[in-house]
């Protein structure tokens, strides 16, 4: 067998040419392979069934193998087969198209409206920060958009006047409306706050730290747990969760998927869909808990 995987070795080197990383990543992952079947089964590689490496699929997933492991594991042991048959050691490939199962997807918390309404009002506008603070929350949450794309945010991605903000993320570029809460909000900080915050008028960050830098996504993070804490809101919060309840809030008072696809910069639906399965799962509970017969 050693050396049967040592010629598969050579033909990933010398015809395949693919990286060292990727080679030693196969070849790993067939000598486990190997070693699993001589010790359970007594089985030479070449005689190895589907069956067989359906089981193994399991048993990495059942012994805490991380998802991308095991998928990278189906991936070898199907170039590894692809090999044999291509030099006539297999009638066919075993391993093809063989993935693991997927995992249940977890459904985002997202929080209610209330808590929304509750986590807004904290900050106090008395002073430069109270004003940066609330307008970055407003924001969040008028927006959907990631904190990374918050923090990133220049002065010129905004146009109060039209009550929308332009977000751009790698080669990709969105514009998103804002509700006139966060355009007070933004209007309030920019107008009264910022320029007292900034350490030189060439500054581009639309939100900068105390220090008159941009703002990091480490420090927004501390800002909503702090008001987190302040509202008493029991649920973990962090910037996302605010992303998650924008586009499910959305969703429940009649936006179209691909609306929020857009607003939210998804490159594919199904990344959106999840908030439809979340509002399905939401009304069975609900369902469940109040009708007299569930």
């Amino acid at each position: 067998m050693r050396e049967l995987i040592q010629r598969y070795e050579s033909y990933l080197r010398d015809e395949r040419k693919v990286a060292q990383n990727t080679l030693s990543s196969y070849v790993r992952d067939v000598v486990q392979f190997e070693k699993y079947t001589a010790e359970n089964l007594d089985l030479p590689l070449p005689q190895v069934t589907r069956p067989v490496v359906l089981a193994y699929i399991e048993w990495l997933t059942a012994h805490g193998r991380s998802v991308s492991t095991v998928k990278r594991s189906a991936a070898s042991l199907g170039s590894f087969y692809g090999f044999l048959s291509l030099r006539g050691l297999v009638k066919e490939n075993p391993a093809k198209n063989v993935a693991p199962a997927q995992p249940n997807r977890r459904l985002p918390q997202v929080l209610t409206g209330k808590e929304v309404e509750l986590l807004l009002l904290q900050p106090r506008t008395n002073d430069l920060k109270g004003y940066r603070d609330k307008a970055m929350l407003e924001l969040l949450y008028a927006t959907g958009i990631r904190v990374s794309e918050l923090v990133a945010l220049n002065v010129s991605d905004v146009n109060l006047s039209a009550g929308f903000i332009k977000c751009v993320n790698g080669r990709r570029e969105r514009v998103v409306p804002l509700y006139p809460a966060a355009i007070r909000a933004l209007s309030d900080y920019t107008l009264l706050a910022r320029g007292k915050m900034i350490n030189r008028v060439s500054e581009q960050a639309l939100f900068v730290n105390v220090g008159g830098e941009r703002m990091s996504r480490q420090g927004f993070w501390k800002i909503v747990k702090q008001y987190q804490e302040k509202a008493h809101i029991t649920k973990q919060i962090t910037p996302h969760t605010l992303r998650h309840s924008f586009a499910t809030h959305l969703l429940e008072n009649g936006a179209d998927l691909h609306s929020i696809q857009e607003m939210l910069g998804h490159a594919d639906i199904s990344s959106t869909q999840v908030y439809a399965h979340l509002i399905k799962h939401r009304l069975k509970d609900v369902y469940n808990r109040a009708h007299p017969r569930a």
